[in-house]
Formats: C-alpha cells, sequence, structure tokens
C-alpha cells in the first residue's frame, strides 16, 4: 500500500503531537517509509509544506524528504478534473477552485490505483458540505479511495517510538 500524505498531517503532527524537536524518531519512521515507498508526499502538498519559515518547511526542503518522500509521478490532470467536476461541483467559480486547495490532486494520485493507494488526512467527514466546502473524506468516498486519519495510518503502518518505561 501506497500512503499520499495531506499537508495536515505533518502541519498537526509537528504542532500537536509530533513535534520535529521532540519525537524525531517519527520523522525519521516518514523517511524510512518513504525510502520503502510507502509513504510519499504529492509536489502539490509539498509546495504548501516546503515555504514554512518554521521547522517543519526546514525538514520539508532537506535533501532526504525531497529524495525520499517527494512523490516523483505527474498528476493526471484529467482525473483532478474528474474529482473537481464529480466531487465537488463542475460549476465552481475561481475562488472556489481556490479554496480546493491540493485535496483534489490527493484524490487524483489516489485513483490512479485505489486498491494500492490510500490517502491520509486529518481532515474529518462532513457530509452535509456542499460545493468547494466538500470535505476529503467525503470526497474519497464518492471515488471509493481509501482515507486514514494520522492516526489510523500510524497504527496500521505500525510507527513505536519503541521506548519502554
Amino acid at each position: 500500500m501506497l500512503y499520499l500524505l495531506d499537508a495536515n498531517v505533518l502541519i498537526n503532527a509537528n504542532r500537536d503531537y509530533y513535534a520535529l524537536d521532540r519525537v524525531p524518531e517519527f520523522w525519521d519512521w516518514l523517511l524510512f517509509m518513504g525510502e520503502e515507498d510507502k509513504v510519499k508526499i504529492p509536489v502539490e502538498v509539498y509546495e504548501e509544506i516546503k515555504d514554512g519559515k518554521d521547522l517543519l518547511g526546514e525538514w520539508a526542503r532537506t535533501k532526504d524528504v525531497k529524495d525520499l518522500l517527494l512523490f516523483k509521478e505527474e498528476v493526471d490532470e484529467s482525473l483532478v478534473a474528474k474529482v473537481i467536476d464529480d466531487g465537488y461541483s463542475s460549476d465552481l467559480t475561481d475562488d472556489e477552485v481556490e479554496k480546493l486547495g491540493r485535496d483534489p490532486f490527493l484524490v487524483a494520485y489516489a485513483l490512479i490505483d485505489p486498491q494500492e493507494r490510500t490517502v491520509v488526512s486529518a481532515e474529518v467527514s462532513k457530509p452535509k458540505r456542499k460545493r468547494a466546502n466538500r470535505h476529503l473524506p467525503d470526497v474519497c468516498k464518492d471515488f471509493s479511495v481509501p482515507i486514514l486519519n494520522t492516526f489510523e495510518f500510524v497504527r496500521k503502518c505500525d510507527f513505536t517510538t519503541g521506548w519502554k518505561s
């Protein structure tokens, strides 16, 4: 299985529970998983985090992250258009398209092979939301694309610090 990370997974992990300077094992594990081709960050998501003026932005700009985690595949633009049209709305305004951010790209990458690709996002389902306000889990569901939250992902992939008292 290939896990495709949303930016919020990395942002929230660093800010809330796996801070780069406090739990470096998590970030080393992500690099290892990238080297094993089990975790990747699509370029559109990478662009979102690498420009940060914080520790996460610095981490994203390292050679290891670029070499091991950056997804080298080019997105299928027709799949991105399909995700936008069928997952959000075919008549979105320019402002609404901008509001979507990188989410349609994540779904499009996973649509290439939904049996072997899973989106990982911190977003939660909000099925009543419409148009550009739809959340990633609901759009993934529409396309039968598997999606996990951060904690489901780390459990499924068996992340551990190995620390025992």
